[in-house]
């Protein structure tokens, strides 16, 4: 156990401000995440040090695409998320802390072993992802600092629920966030997720303010989060923030409580990108279905093919410099 950062204590009860859920937690209890608990008017993470993934992925898997595309990125996670998404792909891991059991499981992986792993093979950056990495903040913080010393980039994959305060912390060293913007309705995100929408964007604003690179997600539901209004509102909140922001519109398949929800049709990616491009993003990709062209980079100005991707694979990168070889415009993003 380690002593958490970011709580008070409420005369025995303690009030945690890592998240936006701002828990209270009496004592012997645990927070929503199911990996935070008080014991003596203390509050501590459970999951420090405890890996219960990991793994060397294509930096495009996360997803980013305009950020040192091409490398690759040692991912870290361990137990635990304070969202509760039906559609949840991790659950056996990101839903076992909670309940009756309460299991907490992983593997002993200190920060300075994790660094040096990735360095050891090669990763350009270490990616806190798989569950939500708010939920073991202080174990990705130590592990931030020690990366950021030896030149490797942080990178968050994230709900977007840390709280402002836990984002300021750890922003000196961190390098991007790809954000969820699951839905664009406070109704989806209440019955999908358990959670609430306006705070995820703040939370883009605030990252962007303080100079991460950001990458949105949407993960598109039919019936859920494909109407053209949630859409619209997704791509203009973006465009809203910067227009070079990329927006990866992604193919839901059926997972956890949502079994009978079928596969997302290539049509709908098609029109969520179509919706992106009218409202001004530079780059929107279409993810989960290879091999259908949408999720190449093309220059924004002149709409030349810039690199070329099959899936997770990079398989062209004509840029110059940062530049599209053809009409010579800057491409955004970091790395490139």
């Amino acid at each position: 156990m380690k002593e958490a950062m970011f709580y008070e204590n409420l005369n025995g009860n303690v009030r945690c401000h890592l998240c936006n859920h701002q828990c209270v937690i009496k004592e012997g209890k645990r927070g929503i995440c199911g990996v935070r608990e008080n014991r003596g008017g203390r509050l501590y993470s459970l999951v420090y040090g405890r890996s219960v993934a990991t793994g060397i992925d294509p930096i495009e898997k996360k997803p980013f695409f305009n950020f040192y595309p091409g490398s690759t990125a040692y991912s870290i996670s361990t137990a635990g998320c304070n969202f509760r998404c039906l559609n949840c792909q991790n659950w056996e891991i990101s839903q076992m802390p909670k309940g009756k059991e309460g299991r907490i499981v992983g593997e002993e992986l200190p920060p300075e072993k994790i660094v040096a792993d990735a360095k050891s093979r090669g990763c350009r950056s270490i990616a806190y992802t798989y569950t939500e990495p708010t939920i073991f903040f202080e174990y990705a913080y130590d592990t931030a600092k020690l990366a950021h010393k030896e030149g490797i980039k942080n990178v968050f994959v994230t709900n977007g629920y840390t709280s402002a305060e836990a984002i300021r912390e750890i922003a000196p060293f961190l390098d991007a966030a790809n954000v969820d913007i699951k839905g664009f309705s406070e109704d989806f995100y209440h019955k999908v997720c358990g959670a609430k929408l306006q705070p995820v964007l703040d939370n883009i604003r605030l990252y962007k303010e303080l100079g991460v690179w950001v990458e949105i997600t949407t993960l598109i539901i039919p019936g859920y989060n494909d109407d053209e209004e949630q859409l619209k509102g997704i791509a203009g909140f973006i465009k809203d923030i910067g227009e070079d922001i990329p927006w990866h519109v992604t193919a839901f398949y059926p997972a956890f409580k949502l079994l009978d929800v079928l596969p997302t049709p290539v049509e709908a990616l098609r029109k969520a990108r179509e919706i992106g491009k009218k409202a001004g993003l530079r780059y929107v990709y279409e993810g989960n279905i290879p091999g259908e062209g949408g999720e190449n980079t093309y220059c924004y100005s002149c709409g030349e093919p810039i690199i070329k991707r099959h899936g997770l694979e990079m398989r062209e990168n004509k840029l110059t410099e940062g530049k599209c070889p053809k009409c010579k415009t800057r491409i955004d993003g970091v790395g490139l």
